[in-house]
């Protein structure tokens, strides 16, 4: 027979263990590895509206859950980079761009193609532009920008896909602070659908509309062929 002591013993061990296992999956989250979403398309066709991927957020330097601590960082951010970072005017949302500039590099952007120390470097494998037309300079930023010198502790960030992404073009160079990590690797990949019912607080039906739609498309909306990619 199981005593109250003996029972009350058992209950306290789970607990524990629970408490043990809810701390560990906070230090984890919080210091090690993320998961985020693609929400736009100014990552394409690197990165598609639809992917959630995972970000190591240990090797630029984690910060310390509960803390005003940052673990340090085994490496520093570097050209080439994709990194996910606080938005600078807004740091409750998150961002992801492609770092091309470090600080103490000078980048200019002429006619649509970038330069850094005066080098013209290659688009992304899978980046691009989608609008032939040439902005002036001083019109807009995007097609024509600088020289400009990126300042002590920041980066200079832009999208894969140059004509429609808000970056450093626009807002200005990163602070090296607001990083959080780097992106690794699409775990997961589900394709946007216009068709998809909406789910609305008005149509207390819309919720089951919208289950019984994506189960029933559930093999095309899944991106199979881009599950486990190394980003690069």
């Amino acid at each position: 027979m199981i005593t109250k002591k003996k029972r009350k013993s058992v209950l306290r061990e789970y607990v524990e263990s629970f408490a043990v296992a809810l701390i560990l999956a906070l230090i984890i989250k919080c210091s090690v590895v993320e998961a985020y979403k693609i929400p736009s398309g100014s990552m394409e066709d690197t990165l598609l509206i639809g992917d959630f991927l995972l970000a190591n957020k240990f090797i630029y330097g984690a910060k310390v859950p509960l803390l005003p601590l940052r673990l340090p960082a085994l490496a520093e951010p570097k050209p080439g980079d994709i990194v996910i970072f606080k938005y600078p005017r807004n740091p409750k949302v998150n961002y992801i761009k492609r770092c091309v500039a470090v600080e103490g590099q000078t980048i200019e952007i002429k006619d649509k193609v970038l330069y850094v120390d005066g080098k013209r470097v290659q688009d992304p494998a899978l980046g691009k532009h989608t609008n032939p037309h040439i902005r002036p300079k001083g019109r807009d930023p995007r097609d024509n920008f600088g020289p400009y010198k990126v300042p002590k502790g920041h980066l200079f960030m832009m999208g894969d896909n140059r004509d429609n992404s808000a970056d450093s073009r626009y807002w200005g160079a990163l602070p090296r602070e607001l990083v959080l990590g780097k992106a690794m690797i699409i775990h997961w990949s589900w394709a946007p659908d216009s068709n998809a019912p909406e789910l609305t607080s008005q149509d207390l039906l819309s919720l089951p509309k919208n289950i019984v739609y994506n189960i029933v498309h559930f093999p095309k909306r899944v991106r199979w062929n881009r599950i486990g990619d190394i980003i690069r």
